[in-house]
């Protein structure tokens, strides 16, 4: 929602371009700090209790953001605003994924449902350029002023509609400690960071192109308002389509949902490579949606991985490292498009292409899922051990307790 009112606010709060991305970066430092933390805090006592708080926390943020801006035209107030409401966010959306995965039995339809949430996820980003544009017409500062109203929203919502089971069995055992987290990322870090490192680069030239987009639409053709919120959803819309689909090609199949992030990433390397040899605005709204179409296949494959091969009682704690790793690429994104920017339309699009194919080459040597016909959890004496569940080599002292 901030993307389209970052040039307004640069001439409202008299700052440069680098300073208006540092806006979406205060909100996405803090979030990659506590993300984890709240994850292992849901782990023990609950998802809901921690998503209900954080929203509260989150609809603060956006008050100070906006009292700042309103009334006092101040730069670091709204970085103070943006940095609570990320603190908040840490606690809200990265736990809906382990929630689907507690209220959901069959693997299918946690594949399913994770490609609903990032679908809803992306169908959000479409939503809010048009909505930062519209309310930035009334009023620079309103866009702020509509997070608490959001957050009021999605709490009712959760509080109302979510019921999550009762615990039992797998899910009564104790969650672990933070260095036996340690030790199971260690023992499976060739997979992991593979997951985390194609997550955090879709995040990082998404946010990066988007907002490199923003700026060449105002500075090149004078446009702002419901229509530069208009072009800026459509390579978002892209992605939500893709985001969807791809849910529910990949299913419970494991070789599916790591060549779907392969060719995920090839596919936004694509993209980004007509943006770095093709000069021109519409080449460079052509090159944005291309890649959108790339990260919306990759995403709910990575989420997948991650969520279908850790059992419920440390779901948690990994997916909240996980999303963290993403906030990474989007606090990196706008200021580090910033300074490309400097160079050319070329320089911005030829990283974001290399960053989409070391991350589709990654996903290639550190994603093993050739066994056990890509189907469910891999087999324990299968050969290739890369994919298979955290729980299954791990000692089961650190997992079950005497009743």
């Amino acid at each position: 929602m901030m993307i389209p009112v970052l040039p307004i606010l640069q001439r409202k709060l008299d700052i440069s371009a680098f300073q208006s991305s540092l806006i979406i970066t205060a909100y996405s430092i803090i979030a990659i700090v506590l993300i984890p933390v709240a994850g292992f805090v849901s782990d023990r006592i609950g998802r809901k209790r921690v998503i209900l708080p954080a929203l509260a926390m989150t609809a603060v943020g956006g008050l100070v953001a906006g009292i700042g801006a309103s009334l006092f035209h101040s730069y670091g107030w709204v970085l103070a605003g943006r940095f609570i409401q990320g603190a908040g966010s840490a606690g809200a959306m990265p736990i809906a994924m382990p929630l689907v995965g507690d209220m959901l039995k069959r693997d299918d339809e946690v594949s399913k449902a994770l490609g609903t949430i990032e679908m809803s996820n992306t169908f959000g980003k479409v939503l809010s350029p048009l909505l930062g544009a519209a309310l930035a017409m009334w009023g620079f500062s309103l866009p702020f002023y509509a997070i608490p109203v959001l957050c009021l929203i999605s709490g009712i919502m959760v509080a109302w509609c979510v019921r999550v089971p009762k615990r039992r069995g797998e899910e009564l055992a104790r969650p672990p400690s933070v260095s036996e987290l340690f030790s199971l990322v260690h023992r499976h870090l060739r997979w992991l960071l593979a997951v985390f490192f194609t997550g955090a680069s879709a995040m990082f030239v998404l946010f990066g192109t988007l907002v490199y987009l923003s700026d060449r639409l105002e500075s090149d053709w004078n446009m702002d308002g419901i229509l530069k919120g208009l072009i800026l959803a459509i390579p978002l819309g892209c992605l939500c389509l893709t985001s969807y689909f791809a849910g529910r090609v990949i299913g419970n199949h494991k070789r599916r949902m790591k060549y779907t992030a392969v060719i995920g990433g090839i596919v936004a390397s694509c993209g980004s490579l007509i943006g770095a040899m093709v000069p021109g605005m519409f080449w460079v709204a052509v090159a944005v949606c291309v890649t959108g179409i790339g990260i919306g296949a990759a995403l709910p494959a990575t989420d997948a991985l991650i969520t279908e091969s850790i059992r419920k009682a440390q779901r948690g704690s990994i997916t909240s490292v996980y999303t963290s790793t993403r906030f990474i690429g989007v606090a990196a994104g706008p200021p580090v498009v910033s300074l490309l920017a400097r160079f050319g339309q070329s320089w911005v699009f030829g990283i974001m292409a290399g960053v989409c194919l070391l991350a589709a080459w990654y996903s290639v040597w550190g994603i093993q899922a050739g066994t056990g016909g890509g189907r469910g959890p891999v087999h324990r004496k299968s050969r290739d051990a890369s994919l298979q569940p955290i729980h299954e080599k791990s000692p089961r002292s650190i997992f079950r307790r005497k009743a």
